[in-house]
């Protein structure tokens, strides 16, 4: 559990909800598509990125598509997932499962 007293130590406008701060945070970390090659592989960058989305999925009442992001993000963390091939640099005829 974070310490309430590391929580209280930003700071922001009253005008700015959890969603709005949530949104912007995941926008930061989301990786664009001009880093992906450089970042396909970075679990941390990779959770981070579906840690966020996961929060402002759970702001906005979807629970199941927070929990999908969730796992994803476990994924990464426990090195059970890898990045997917390049879909620009992968065969047309490549099998897909």
């Amino acid at each position: 559990m974070i310490p309430a007293s590391s929580l209280n130590n930003t700071h922001h406008s009253p005008t700015q909800t959890p969603l709005a701060l949530a949104q912007a945070l995941a926008a930061q970390l989301a990786i664009a598509p001009n880093d992906w090659h450089r970042l396909k592989s970075d679990r941390r960058a990779q959770a981070q990125q579906q840690i966020t989305a996961a929060l402002v999925f759970l702001l906005n009442d979807q629970p199941q598509e927070a929990l999908t992001h969730l796992e994803q993000a476990v994924g990464w963390l426990d090195r059970s997932l890898k990045a997917p091939p390049c879909p620009t640099h992968s065969s047309p005829t490549a099998k897909q499962d």
